[in-house]
């Protein structure tokens, strides 16, 4: 399980299928919903490091609003290297808007697939690792975990 004090000062990498998409969120020591905090460490590095592995499938777009949402001289290649390779991989990848304000649950889409990966697409035993993780079709510009 993940504790409340690990959630609020660790950047935490999850991920969660929504619709026929896969997104993957940064925390950016946010809370995690109950069925991500209920997991071990163990458990999200597997699913991290099943997915890296998985090839590049597409191009991606950066979100065109970004730095709207956030500082703007945040935005760099450093900022979105994650954020792209995931993309790249079909995932939809969000980050925490505020960040230092743990209540606070939003987030924003840092960068989308132009071909997303769909849940049929992926490996059985990955399917299986997210399953706990089905929520309904949240994706935009912006979601608000606590909906999940």
């Amino acid at each position: 399980m993940i504790e409340l004090i690990e959630q609020q000062t660790q950047d935490i990498s999850w991920f969660f299928i929504t619709g026929e998409n896969i997104a993957f969120i940064a925390s950016g020591g946010g809370p995690l919903p109950t069925t991500i905090a209920s997991q071990t460490f163990d458990d999200l590095d597997l699913v991290y490091d099943s997915i890296f592995d998985l090839p590049d499938r597409c191009d991606v777009v950066i979100n065109p609003e970004l730095k709207k949402m956030i500082y703007p001289n945040t935005v760099n290649e450093q900022y979105l290297a994650d954020f792209v390779l995931m993309a790249s991989k079909g995932l939809f990848s969000y980050d925490k808007t505020v960040v230092n304000k743990f209540s606070d649950t939003g987030y924003h889409l840092v960068a989308s697939p132009t071909k997303p990966l769909t849940a049929d697409e992926l490996p059985a035993p990955l399917l299986e690792l997210l399953a706990c993780r089905k929520d309904q079709n949240i994706l935009g510009n912006t979601i608000d975990i606590s909906l999940l």
